[in-house]
């Protein structure tokens, strides 16, 4: 689904573009996935005991649910700092490559650092995806400000879920609370199917559907570092190897 502007996008104005982010985000069914995901997450922090202002500020603090959720059980179970900070950072590594995919796709030579911190806090895997769909169309000139729309219309989602979540909290089986926070990595693979194109793009997905859930069955510690390493370096090797034989 595109965003159809109002004028021409060589001569939108920065406001125009972020507006016009915004609203992509909010015509993306991900952003849907988003909101019922943290309608799980506040639950979860309502249960353990943690307040709606501080759901909120490890939302625009931290910002991606795997993490948060990390946070919420890691306090609740009484982990050190130190321990609570390596877990959730170790979780969080994953949006490092997503982080550096996007920069050459939003900046230009003419482009100051200071102007890549909001976007490169607001990625996430849901703006990461739309953001692949939606850049190259746009002239790199407007492209910071839309991808700034289109993370703080992901961010709007989650906190509009969470204060609902949070209010729905005594009345949410946790059957359903689990079911919601599933939500986002079923709709993050269907998404990443419609994306992929290069061989190493379905080696990665197929290795890492099959080697995840088997790691994490044996209790490999960082389960998920590991699948995406393993994953992503076979699919690599064996991708650059068919291009060699050609």
């Amino acid at each position: 689904m595109s965003v159809p502007p109002s004028a021409s996008p060589l001569q939108r104005s920065p406001i125009a573009a972020f507006l016009d982010g915004f609203c992509a985000a909010w015509c993306s069914a991900l952003a849907y996935v988003v909101l019922a995901t943290y309608v799980g997450v506040a639950a979860l922090g309502h249960d353990f005991g943690f307040s709606l202002w501080w759901v909120l500020a490890s939302t625009l603090l931290l910002w991606v649910a795997p993490g948060q959720v990390i946070l919420i059980s890691a306090l609740a179970v009484g982990a050190t700092s130190v321990e609570t900070a390596v877990a959730v950072g170790l979780s969080s590594a994953r949006l490092l490559p997503m982080v550096v995919s996007l920069l050459p796709l939003i900046k230009d030579k003419d482009t100051p650092n200071r102007a890549l911190i909001l976007p490169m806090h607001l990625t996430s895997v849901s703006t990461w995806i739309e953001a692949q769909r939606f850049l190259p169309g746009l002239p790199r000139a407007i492209r910071v400000p839309f991808a700034n729309g289109l993370g703080v219309g992901f961010m709007t989602s989650a906190n509009i879920g969470t204060v609902v979540g949070f209010y729905l909290a005594g009345s949410l089986p946790p059957l359903l609370t689990a079911g919601l926070l599933f939500l986002t990595p079923m709709s993050f693979l269907i998404s990443t199917t419609r994306n992929c194109r290069l061989l190493a793009d379905w080696l990665a997905l197929g290795i890492g559907i099959v080697l995840g859930p088997l790691l994490a069955w044996r209790q490999v510690g960082l389960d998920l570092l590991w699948t995406g390493i393993v994953g992503g370096s076979v699919a690599y090797g064996i991708h650059r190897l068919r291009e060699a034989l050609k």
